[in-house]
């Protein structure tokens, strides 16, 4: 029974990061906002990917289509969360993903970290970043110009 209790409390802590379509400016200066009457924080640290329109073969990227096993993602998200709070003297983070098509210029992934300490944030971040790279299920289809695309691949 205390098994059963278990899961289920774990299943209500998992928070669904994804956001449809860009993360705009808006969303992400308000969540900084939010942090001024923590006064016990010394130090934030942000990451903002974007969606590139680099070349490939001639051909230029105009946008991402990401989808994902959301559950699945959602939980891996959540096991980064906690291990990076074991690891880390952390005060707050927040993890972000687009889900859906995200042009060329705009913001698909928004990582933001605090802590009383600068240093902290800095190790924190890079340890978060390279852990979603590596082992979520989040998948992005190349859009090009021309209308043609592929899978991209996560380096």
């Amino acid at each position: 029974m205390s098994q059963i209790i278990k899961d289920n409390t774990e299943k209500k802590k998992l928070k669904n990061v994804f956001v449809e379509g860009a993360i705009s400016p808006d969303f992400i200066g308000t969540s900084i906002a939010k942090h001024q009457i923590k006064t016990t924080i010394g130090a934030h640290n942000i990451f903002l990917g974007q969606v590139r329109a680099d070349d490939i073969d001639g051909k230029r990227v105009a946008a991402i289509e990401y989808t994902a096993y959301q559950e699945m993602a959602n939980q891996k998200f959540y096991e980064i969360r906690e291990q990076a709070f074991e690891k880390f003297d952390l005060t707050c983070m927040h993890i972000y993903h687009s889900i859906g098509k995200v042009y060329a210029g705009e913001v698909c992934l928004f990582v933001f970290v605090s802590s009383s300490r600068r240093k902290v944030v800095f190790e924190a971040l890079e340890y978060i970043v390279e852990a979603i790279k590596a082992d979520v299920p989040v998948f992005g289809k190349e859009m090009f110009e021309d209308d043609s695309y592929q899978w991209k691949e996560n380096n």
